[in-house]
């Protein structure tokens, strides 16, 4: 079974949030920091992880994804918080 993680970018000042989902962290970050994987992830410059989640399945993923997709900035931040009080960049 393969996992998958969802993961949430930022950009240097914390102003934009960009929330997403894979199979593999490590590869789609480097996707990202070239530029790669999303237009909004480019625009606005998220390439900092401050967050992830992993789960056993792909579909798991991909709920949760669209879940916090429909949040709101604040109820990310909080959950962001409850792991990442300082809003750090995290490694992976």
């Amino acid at each position: 079974m393969k996992k998958a993680f969802v993961y949430i970018l930022s950009n240097e000042n914390r102003t934009a949030f960009y929330t997403g989902f894979t199979r593999d962290l490590a590869k789609r970050l480097i996707l990202h920091a070239k530029g790669g994987g999303a237009r909004f992830t480019a625009k606005y410059k998220t390439f900092d992880l401050i967050y992830y989640e992993e789960f056993t399945t792909v579909s798991q993923a991909m709920k949760r994804e669209k879940q916090l997709k429909n949040w709101h900035r604040d109820w990310k931040l909080n959950l962001i918080k409850e792991t990442n009080l300082n809003l750090k960049t995290l490694t992976f």
